[in-house]
């Protein structure tokens, strides 16, 4: 069940669905690069203002499904104006920074950005954009991601299936809402 926060900043309602922590695994495929499984675990937070807080990390996976290493991370800034067209900031640890226009889609919580304005420091590799697709399916948060370097033409790279996690205090309130359940808890089911 997706709850709207009473401090959210009313412009973010469309956004709402993308708040909380999701984790979850997925897989990393780009020419010249490792191939791999890996983990993600990605935050969304508000602090009242007109923007969400974006944090990702993402690990390399072994056939058992254990951390090897840190694959990447990036931080940014989500918002959306009234017309639904969304607006990141991004950094990520590679040394680029990035820009990304897109629209959430009407009538389903789907949104599609591609890069509008790419700076790299000296240490990052190459990198010329990207675009991403996110969308709230059956209460998961999938996303696929494609990026473009001067040798690669823009191509998928990285998608990945994520759960939300709950929190204690999610839990308490959920357990705060069960007063109407019957004693025995199996007429619930029936």
């Amino acid at each position: 069940m997706i709850q709207i926060p009473s401090d959210l900043n009313p412009s973010l309602v469309p956004l709402v669905f993308l708040l909380g922590t999701w984790e979850g695994a997925g897989v990393a495929d780009f020419p010249g690069e490792e191939k791999c499984n890996f983990g993600q675990s990605v935050t969304f937070s508000h602090d009242g203002r007109d923007f969400l807080e974006y944090v990702s990390h993402t690990w390399v996976l072994d056939a058992e499904g254990n951390k090897v290493r840190p694959l990447e991370s990036e931080s940014g800034y989500w918002r959306i104006d009234a017309d639904r067209k969304v607006e990141i900031v991004m950094v990520r640890d590679q040394g680029v920074v990035e820009i990304w226009y897109g629209d959430l889609a009407a009538q389903k919580p789907q949104i599609d950005v591609v890069t509008d304005a790419v700076a790299r420091t000296a240490a990052s590799g190459p990198y010329s954009g990207g675009k991403r697709l996110y969308g709230y399916v059956n209460s998961d948060l999938m996303w696929v991601g494609e990026k473009a370097t001067p040798d690669v033409e823009l191509r998928p790279y990285m998608s990945a299936h994520l759960k939300k996690v709950v929190t204690p205090e999610e839990v308490a309130e959920m357990a705060r809402n069960l007063g109407d359940l019957p004693d025995d808890g199996i007429a619930f089911f029936k």
